[in-house]
């Protein structure tokens, strides 16, 4: 009765999650304090119902409870038990609880770490955050029941996708979720604000750091799919435009946008209105990828196989939320002002450039995700917008992107002087010419768009090290005093820095890799090799393995170099037994400036087989900075300033957030 169990605990849920919506949101507006004290243990009970649900749901898998649909569907005795737990979110109904989950863990996180705000704003805020949990369980119940019961009974299960049989799998959709499930604190704050109708600094320094952590965590999410693209898939890339790798990225721009804004609104009260609009874009991006993964309209690795019933639901849900808080900001926007007044050049300035960028960005990344499947949803033909139109349209934005990165941390705000910022960059921007076409002539030829990105990458590193100078610098040249006031900066100082060098980090990987990989498909039989950047690689044979749920057969490829052995590599091509579905495991022999990647294709006549082989510089470091990234949004948000602003703000009469 254990799925029963956890039905009964997701009905329970919707019924709190309305309770939730509802209560609070009127006593708010009525001033009931008893209504508005339900959001809370609400939010609390909410927690608990769907954390049991979940947890029957992985009981379920474990116990290999083929009586369930969805189990039955996903999973099979000879998965291994770790993959059986992660086969619980491994199909549509059970991803969408995890969604939920994460959800209701924003959901605690805030109702816990929200004491210190007034009772208005935390019945506001919980009361949208469980309007949203509602609208999820609707669907869940309605269109999508992780509990469904199946009979007859089959005595095996389906099995999990192999795709998705991978370590990867297992932390890759968590984070993922957890990334875009946060952008809903920040959109309950806008979306309370506008209901409370005060916007001010308050409102964006606690709104700050939620949408930082989430913004963090959705970095990590998008870092690990990409990994598992690489080194799953077959082909050795990292990104593909591929529509759900879009429909994660747009989440993603418009947060780094957000970020930038509600710093800005946070210092000097500006764009007040334009980091609302945001946050509101921020989460209706999350919605959206929502839809195109779940509704069928995508063909994609990353996609779940689902009925046009369940697409045209969460159209509508997300016609609902995105179209109701949007009339809600065009009722209350014009009634918040513009703000505090700044110069030309000043910080505030480069970062509404920075602003502007990201989201012409983001808006050329949805167009060319839904321009196909309108014309497709229109009938006027079926077109495929690929790599080359993303490549030629969003990657000439980021250079001014990282151009402002350097400059705008060492503007001042309101007014900056612009031959005063000339001449302390001055020395960053030769450095980074000279390393540019330095590193261009090492790596064997200079390419200008290699080129060009290598110079924002020294670019970025020199002005955050001009900046660093510049703060340390009246400690004096002492090594000592030097890290005694490193340590007296801000977290958020110190994230922010750390944030901007991933990106450097990420743009010289990126530039390395796309400019000097090599790579070589070619047939080869025992006994024979290729070479590639100085690398040989001999096929020394083949052999048969079995694992636990599939068999296949394994190549062994030696690697010399100058003679001397460089690695063993092992690739396999498994063929699963339930599914049938043949896969390709590369093997890769990693390194600190480069990848070696060989996978095995297709057996072809005489005993040979195609044999692709991969040399990729500096690969690693675009996942290296996308880590830098997140954990300098990691340290952004735990800045203690936040917290102490917050207990202060709570006891200065009038202020905006009551």
């Amino acid at each position: 009765m254990i799925p029963e169990l956890g039905q009964v605990a997701l009905l329970l849920a919707l019924a709190v999650a309305l309770i939730q919506g509802t209560l609070p949101l009127a006593g708010a507006a009525r001033g009931r304090a008893d209504w508005m004290a339900l959001a809370r243990p609400a939010a609390q009970t909410q927690f608990m119902l769907v954390a049991l649900a979940f947890a029957c749901l992985v009981s379920a898998f474990v116990r290999n409870d083929f009586s369930v649909l969805y189990v039955a569907s996903n999973s099979n005795s000879a998965l291994p038990l770790f993959y059986r737990v992660a086969a619980t979110w491994g199909g549509h109904e059970g991803s969408l609880l995890l969604w939920l989950l994460m959800l209701c863990t924003w959901m605690l996180a805030v109702a816990q770490r929200s004491r210190h705000l007034p009772t208005p704003v935390v019945a506001r805020l919980l009361a949208v955050m469980g309007l949203i949990s509602a609208g999820f369980l609707l669907f869940m119940l309605v269109t999508s029941n992780p509990f469904e019961r199946l009979f007859p009974v089959p005595p095996d299960g389906n099995d999990l996708n192999p795709l998705l049989q991978d370590p990867g799998m297992i932390i890759h959709p968590p984070m993922l979720y957890m990334g875009y499930v946060g952008f809903s604190v920040a959109f309950s704050f806008a979306v309370a604000a506008l209901l409370g109708g005060t916007l001010d600094a308050t409102w964006a320094r606690w709104t700050r750091p939620w949408t930082t952590a989430a913004w963090a965590f959705l970095t990590v999410g998008i870092m690990l799919g990409s990994t598992w693209a690489y080194y799953v898939l077959g082909w050795g890339g990292w990104w593909f435009w591929d529509p759900v790798e879009n429909a994660s990225f747009m989440p993603w721009l418009a947060g780094t946008a957000l970020i930038h804004s509600l710093a800005v609104t946070e210092k000097r009260g500006a764009f007040k209105s334009w980091t609302v609009l945001l946050a509101i874009v921020a989460f209706s991006l999350s919605l959206l990828g929502t839809f195109l993964v779940r509704s069928g309209v995508l063909s994609s690795v990353h996609a779940f196989a689902t009925d046009p019933q369940r697409g045209l639901f969460i159209l509508v849900f997300l016609v609902v939320v995105i179209g109701g808080s949007l009339a809600l900001y065009a009722w209350r926007a014009p009634k918040v002002g513009l703000g505090a007044r700044f110069g030309p050049v000043s910080r505030e300035s480069m970062l509404l450039a920075n602003n502007v960028l990201f989201v012409v960005a983001m808006l050329s990344v949805l167009l060319g995700t839904l321009y196909p499947l309108l014309l497709d949803a229109l009938g006027l033909g079926k077109i495929s917008v690929g790599p080359p139109y993303f490549d030629t349209v969003f990657v000439p934005l980021m250079a001014p992107v990282a151009f402002l990165l350097g400059v705008g941390p060492l503007a001042r705000w309101k007014q900056a002087e612009l031959p005063g910022l000339a001449r302390r960059l001055r020395w960053a921007a030769a450095v980074a010419v000279v390393a540019a076409l330095a590193t261009g002539w090492l790596a064997g030829r200079i390419a200008l768009g290699a080129t060009l990105g290598f110079l924002m990458s020294f670019w970025i590193v020199g002005a955050i090290a001009i900046d660093l100078w510049e703060r340390l610098r009246p400690a004096g040249g002492l090594p000592m005093k030097l890290l005694a006031r490193a340590r007296l900066l801000p977290r958020a100082t110190l994230g922010m820095m750390l944030a901007h060098l991933g990106v450097a980090v990420f743009a010289f990987g990126v530039s390395m890799v796309t400019t000097y990989q090599l790579e070589r498909d070619v047939k080869m039989a025992v006994g024979d090799t290729t070479e590639a950047a100085g690398y040989v690689f001999a096929f020394r044979g083949l052999k048969q393995v079995q694992g636990p749920n599939y068999d296949g057969v394994q190549g062994l490829i030696e690697v010399t170099r100058g003679g001397r052995p460089v690695a063993l590599m092992q690739p396999e091509k498994r063929i699963y037994r339930v599914q049938r579905n043949p896969m390709t495991e590369a093997a890769i022999d990693r390194g600190f400036t480069r990848d070696l990647y060989v996978s095995l294709g297709e057996p072809v006549a005489g005993g040979s087989w195609i044999v692709r082989v991969y040399f990729k510089p500096f690969v690693n470091w675009i996942w290296g900075g996308c880590l830098l990234m997140a954990l300098g949004g990691a340290l952004a948000a735990s800045d203690r300033r936040y917290r102490a602003k917050q207990r202060q703000a709570q006891l200065q009469p009038g202020s905006a957030l009551a």
